[in-house]
């Protein structure tokens, strides 16, 4: 699995970065995992094709006792199957990135 992990976090930088994602993300039903959605306009062209059945398009979020660990695999909410789930592109990665790069620095965490 392609990830971006984040790890060797303090105990209150980790309480802060759990607000925050319940705040700004959707949690998922798996203890310590959330959903970032990816936006519309960076979705591939089959995901666009099948957004009504597989969507909202996601890449997972994942908590420990001091890491974080972002899967760079877009999946669909609506479908464990299809076609449609593939790898982050270029610009999702980035866009992914960007996301916890910028969640990070509001809560002034270094890494």
């Amino acid at each position: 699995m392609r990830a971006y992990l984040i790890d060797e976090l303090i105990s209150a930088d980790m309480q802060r970065l759990m607000a925050c994602l319940e705040a700004k993300t959707v949690k998922a039903s798996v203890e310590d995992m959330y959903w970032l959605e990816i936006p519309d306009n960076l979705l591939s062209a089959e995901q666009r094709e099948h957004a009504a059945q597989c969507g909202p398009f996601v890449c997972s979020l994942e908590t420990g006792p001091n890491w974080l660990k972002v899967e760079l695999l877009i999946r669909g909410r609506g479908k464990l199957r299809c076609s449609c789930i593939a790898y982050a592109d270029r610009d999702q990665r980035d866009w992914i990135l960007n996301q916890i790069d910028a969640m990070l620095a509001e809560l002034d965490i270094p890494v």
